[in-house]
């Protein structure tokens, strides 16, 4: 996916407000040891854009005055109740550096899991992300995890997850959690 871009000098409230009116989205780039750049983007194409399913879990491209670089979406600020794109915040990736980012969890297959079919049980998911590093290639924008072989009263750990290759799990301090139990 592509995202055109234009840097800009004016910075502020007021600035920026015009900007909207206009139909421009503030935003800035950051990241990669470059300095910080202030930029907008066309609100319309961005808004429709960011309606794609994974869109915000998967490297762009960014087209900045002619320069094409790959960045990832960190922040996306929008107005409470109107259909606007307040401000975005986009981080510059490097391929041979890894990145750590959250991933939203797909559970599959539950209609065939036997808590479900035998044991009249229901699988609820107790997470609905997770963090993972790895570079930026290889970042998948979700993680399906299947729950077909789930029994009554089974829950499913993140130990248990088959990842994609080059993608770790980021715990932190927690050995290991669980993301989905089945249960009435």
């Amino acid at each position: 996916m592509k995202i055109i871009a234009t840097s800009r000098s004016l910075h502020g409230t007021g600035a920026s407000r015009r900007m909207r009116i206009a139909g421009q989205t503030p935003g800035v780039v950051y990241g990669a040891a470059a300095a910080a750049t202030s930029i907008e983007i066309d609100h319309n194409s961005l808004y429709h854009a960011l309606r794609k399913e994974g869109v915000r879990y998967s490297v762009l491209d960014l087209e900045l005055d002619g320069a094409v670089e790959q960045v990832i979406l960190r922040d996306v600020q929008v107005h409470p109740f109107k259909p606007m794109i307040l401000h975005v915040d986009l981080q510059r990736v490097q391929a041979d550096q890894a990145i750590t980012f959250k991933i939203p969890l797909k559970f599959v297959g539950g209609e065939q899991s036997p808590a479900v079919k035998i044991g009249g049980q229901r699988i609820k998911a107790a997470v609905f992300s997770v963090k993972v590093s790895c570079l930026p290639k290889d970042l998948p924008s979700v993680l399906n995890i299947d729950v077909s072989k789930t029994e009554p009263s089974q829950s499913i750990k993140a130990s248990e997850i088959v990842l994609p290759a080059g993608v770790t799990l980021v715990l932190g301090k927690q050995k290991d959690i669980t993301l989905a139990a089945a249960g009435k």
